[in-house]
């Protein structure tokens, strides 16, 4: 796939450059924490095709904390899990604090435009949350969308079948009220993890 290589360079700096935020956090006693993806080069903007057929870009977010994932809806098992508990995790957030009601926004971004038509995702969405929007677009809209998030994604076919598997990445952002990468959310921890590092960063 293309740009996979410098892509992996790029997540890997940014992996050495959180490490390294987080080894100088505190080390003068005083300093204010702060979110472990700070100043990363990730996100930006899109313009992509939501789950009832219309238009969403980022910037119709704009004043809102956002958590976005990437996946596909024909995910036999990992996007189901991940989804199922970064959603809880906002759910639990949200009960404990309502005021986050108005100010996150969750996003899921296919990486199977091919199969993740609009009324695929509305229904898929649907099932983790009633605020989930799904987003899709063309092949090239998401291409570059995910080069962007820092998204590695290979759509795997076998020859004479019909049927296919997407391998991705499986980060789980927090973006702050401008579009700002803060953190990445534990999917592969408890809801309640999940919970408390989106209340760690949510003013």
């Amino acid at each position: 796939m293309n740009n996979i290589t410098n892509v992996a360079k790029m997540i890997l700096a940014t992996g050495l450059l959180t490490l390294m935020a987080a080894c100088n956090a505190g080390s003068d006693g005083g300093a204010a924490e702060e979110p472990s993806l700070a100043g990363a080069n990730i996100g930006g903007t899109f313009t992509l095709t939501n789950q009832d057929g219309g238009k969403t870009s980022e910037q119709q977010f704009k004043g809102q904390y956002r958590i976005i994932y990437f996946g596909y809806s024909y995910c036999p098992d990992v996007c189901p899990v991940d989804l199922a508990n970064i959603m809880l995790g906002l759910k639990q957030a949200e009960k404990a604090n309502p005021a986050l009601i108005q100010k996150i926004q969750p996003i899921f971004i296919s990486v199977d435009p091919g199969r993740d038509t609009p009324a695929v995702l509305k229904q898929y969405v649907s099932a983790f949350h009633p605020r989930l929007i799904g987003l899709t677009g063309s092949a090239e809209e998401i291409a570059a969308v995910a080069e962007k998030y820092l998204i590695i994604y290979d759509i795997r076919k076998d020859e004479g079948s019909s049927e296919y598997l997407v391998d991705h990445s499986r980060q789980a952002y927090l973006f702050g009220p401008e579009g700002e990468p803060l953190a990445l959310l534990p999917y592969d921890g408890t809801a309640q993890d999940v919970a408390d590092e989106i209340t760690r960063w949510v003013r």
